[in-house]
């Protein structure tokens, strides 16, 4: 089996010096070199156009005669069976796959001014003979690192733009809070000062209540008249109010409302007992008084 290097020695041989493609109906000249019988034959009529200098081979120089070619039986069966789809020298037989459509050579070579993927064939023509050629496999690994490079940027970019949003909504979230916070406590500022307000008009009443019982207390012990006029002056001056309501928001709040209810209901207890206490002492003293006159 031959070895890759003489396998490509091989395939040099069936390419024209001139046109860079393999042998199309190979002649040979004087010196030993072949040509495409087109190439050739164009290069014979290009010098006859010309200088008329000597006619000279394309590759080696050597002069030659116009029309001393012969041609190349044995060469041209070898070229054919190169070209063969899959037939490549020294190797038997490969896939049809990833082969050039122009050369039916295997693509292992990659362009990079034009892109594409190419055979050795395609590197030795002018297309791509000013070309940056590199092996596929080192083109492929380019690649693939250019593709990695590229989904880390998304990555990346994807990653920023979430962050984002969860910073704004973070931002959000604390600005609601705070403002939630801030009329939370407003509420309780104001519903405390209710409180206070309820507590001192209690205290008032309060007030007026033990001022009251106090003074129907002394008044007991004075003449029947007096004392109607003590009870319903009392019953006038002293109007107990409901106070003021209060949110019920706040269980704290909610209990002390309930323990001034109860505390506002226990003082009008208390002056409807002494109220009564007074009619019964008013009534005690009115039938005392004609008894005692009678004493």
């Amino acid at each position: 089996m031959a070895s890759p290097a003489r396998a490509a020695d091989i395939k040099d041989e069936a390419l024209c010096s001139v046109c860079l493609e393999y042998l199309t109906e190979p002649v040979t000249i004087t010196c030993g070199h072949n040509f495409c019988r087109a190439c050739i034959t164009q290069h014979c009529e290009e010098w006859e156009k010309g200088t008329r200098l000597e006619l000279t081979c394309p590759q080696c120089r050597e002069p030659f005669q116009t029309g001393e070619f012969k041609p190349n039986t044995q060469l041209n069966n070898i070229v054919q069976k190169i070209k063969e789809p899959g037939i490549h020298p020294g190797k038997g037989k490969k896939p049809m796959t990833d082969l050039c459509k122009r050369h039916e050579e295997c693509l292992k070579l990659f362009c990079e001014e034009d892109g594409e993927a190419i055979c050795w064939v395609c590197e030795k023509s002018r297309d791509h003979k000013s070309h940056t050629v590199v092996p596929i496999e080192e083109a492929a690994q380019d690649y693939k690192e250019l593709e990695q490079a590229l989904a880390l940027k998304k990555v990346k970019e994807k990653r920023a733009v979430i962050t984002g949003e969860f910073n704004r909504l973070h931002t959000w979230l604390k600005e609601e809070e705070q403002g939630l916070l801030q009329r939370l406590a407003e509420e309780e500022r104001e519903t405390l000062q209710r409180l206070q307000e309820n507590v001192s008009k209690l205290s008032q009443q309060s007030s007026s209540l033990q001022e009251l019982i106090a003074e129907l207390e002394k008044k007991c012990q004075q003449r029947a008249a007096e004392l109607l006029k003590v009870r319903d002056r009392g019953s006038q001056s002293v109007k107990l109010q409901e106070p003021g309501a209060v949110s019920t928001e706040l269980k704290n709040i909610y209990k002390i409302c309930l323990a001034m209810k109860e505390m506002l209901q226990r003082f009008w207890g208390e002056w409807k007992l002494l109220s009564h206490s007074a009619v019964l002492c008013l009534g005690s003293g009115h039938s005392q008084g004609p008894r005692a006159h009678l004493a």
